[in-house]
């Protein structure tokens, strides 16, 4: 087995982007978690609507498994859309 020293990196190179920055230039992540979380706030709503739909009354456990569904819908479209940097800021100087 041979040992090879790696070169030092020079002042010059790129420097490597962080998890977060990979993750949001990334389409096909985001499209891939959004979508999973969309079908997961869909199952999730789909178990409470079959519970509802045996005559069962409402409770507040329901209420709360379709709020969770809802904020796990908005989640994943939220992760899809990736709002986070597209606002830009107005100038004010008049």
């Amino acid at each position: 087995m041979s040992t090879v020293a790696e070169p030092a990196p020079t002042a010059g190179a790129a420097a490597v982007s962080s998890p977060r920055e990979r993750f949001q230039s990334c389409w096909s992540c985001r499209l891939l978690s959004g979508g999973g979380l969309i079908a997961g706030g869909l199952y999730v709503f789909r178990a409470a609507k079959s519970v509802m739909r045996t005559g069962a009354p409402p409770t507040i456990g329901l209420a709360m498994q379709l709020t969770f569904a809802a904020s796990l819908g908005a989640w994943g479209i939220v992760l899809i859309a990736d709002p986070v940097g597209k606002a830009q800021k107005s100038s004010t100087d008049e």
